[in-house]
């Protein structure tokens, strides 16, 4: 169920918001991952070696300001695919080794971003692993929205 206390300034940051496809998603994520001063949110059900090593440079930048990143993914081991679980358990690998937090939620699929609690990018883009494949992921800039998905996914249960 959707509910805004000030709906008004909440319908206006999401008529503003802009939508990004697969080819120019990633520019923009990474210019907001570079301004980002305090938390990083990723959602992504899958994960590839191939995709993280191309935002690798930008996490650890992000780790050495101390910016606390927290990654949702499914568990690879439930993966039919053993070369697919097995890069996957790579790629976790090395992010657990940055420090970064990594949860496992079975049954996961959603695919969202939330930048300093005040950027929420949410669509069907698997930010984590896409790889050949037309996707469109939406960026809104408002504390507001990005609170009321915190809240209705209740990461907070996890992450604090």
């Amino acid at each position: 169920m959707l509910w805004f206390n000030k709906r008004s300034s909440a319908t206006n940051e999401l008529i503003c918001s802009l939508l990004y496809d697969d080819s120019t998603f990633y520019a923009r994520f990474a210019s907001d991952l570079k301004n980002c001063h305090s938390e990083v949110i990723i959602e992504s059900p899958f994960i590839t070696s191939r995709r993280l090593d191309l935002l690798m440079p930008a996490l650890q930048k992000l780790k050495s300001k101390h910016v606390r990143i927290t990654i949702n993914t499914r568990d690879p081991e439930i993966n039919d695919d053993e070369v697919m679980c097995r890069d996957a358990r790579f790629a976790l690998s090395k992010l657990q080794h940055m420090g970064i937090n990594v949860l496992y939620t079975s049954g996961h699929h959603r695919k969202l971003a939330i930048i300093d609690r005040s950027i929420l990018y949410e669509g069907s883009l698997n930010i984590l692993s896409q790889n050949n494949s037309y996707e469109v992921m939406r960026r809104i800039e408002s504390a507001q929205l990005a609170w009321q998905m915190i809240r209705f996914v209740k990461i907070d249960d996890f992450v604090r």
